[in-house]
């Protein structure tokens, strides 16, 4: 952790150092000094973009994922619906998601709701996919049994598959934590006027590269903090279950 610090501020201070040296201008590249104040003198913009920012990633999180686990026990459950979803999931990730931010934003308008279904759709695929590998990979000893003992489908499905493939769940969850804030600002930078990716995308026109760059700081940090609080939360889950 502390190295980790350190590499931090020796990076901020080379930095910083670069643009003393070579005085580049503000609306090229701003410094860490600069960046600073522009997180403290637009912290009001920036705090309500934050907020909108951060809701947006945590529904498109759940929705991602809620969406991701169910598909995949209903496709562990019915191979026939397996077989005919498998390559339809495939295409879910072919297409580029950020082909489909300007579609959805004409269709659900410019709030909310259409970057929290980009973020939805960039977690949905690595939930579903980390899931159905490891309800596929339930011990087959541990399926005899359960039949041998007159267990039922469902009964197998909950009590055995689903335990013993939460740790693949984990994984996509975790997966699904980087991505949900890549997701959130996809969709801010199409279409929105509020949140921290259209505030990077606004003030990139007015030539304001330090509040762009303070607005991605805040992203990363969001993202940071977003991942190590699901990772927290599965780590939990787990040990709960196990």
């Amino acid at each position: 952790m502390m190295r980790g610090l350190w590499l931090i501020l020796a990076v901020l201070a080379l930095w910083q150092g670069l643009i003393w040296a070579t005085g580049l201008p503000p609306f090229l590249l701003p410094g860490p000094v600069a960046v600073a104040q522009a997180l403290y003198g637009h912290q009001a913009v920036l705090a309500t973009a934050l907020v909108q920012t951060g809701v947006e990633i945590v529904a498109g999180f759940l929705l991602g994922a809620g969406a991701g686990a169910g598909l995949a026990v209903a496709m562990a459950a019915f191979q026939r619906l397996a077989v005919t979803l498998r390559p339809v999931l495939l295409l879910s990730q072919v297409i580029p998601i950020f082909a489909l931010a300007p579609i959805l934003t004409l269709w659900l308008g410019y709030g909310m709701a259409p970057k929290i279904v980009v973020a939805a759709l960039i977690c949905f695929f690595p939930v579903a996919s980390a899931f159905l590998d490891g309800l596929e990979r339930t011990s087959p000893a541990c399926l005899d049994l359960a039949q041998t003992m007159g267990a039922s489908p469902a009964g197998t499905m909950w009590h055995i598959r689903i335990p013993m493939a939460l740790p693949m769940l984990g994984s996509g969850l975790r997966l699904a934590a980087v991505y949900a804030p890549v997701g959130a600002v996809i969709g801010e930078w199409v279409g929105g006027s509020e949140g921290l990716g259209a505030v990077m995308i606004h003030a990139n026109g007015r030539m304001r590269i330090d509040l762009t760059f303070a607005a991605l700081t805040l992203v990363t940090l969001t993202a940071l903090g977003f991942h190590a609080l699901i990772c927290l939360l599965v780590g939990r889950g787990l040990r709960r279950f196990h």
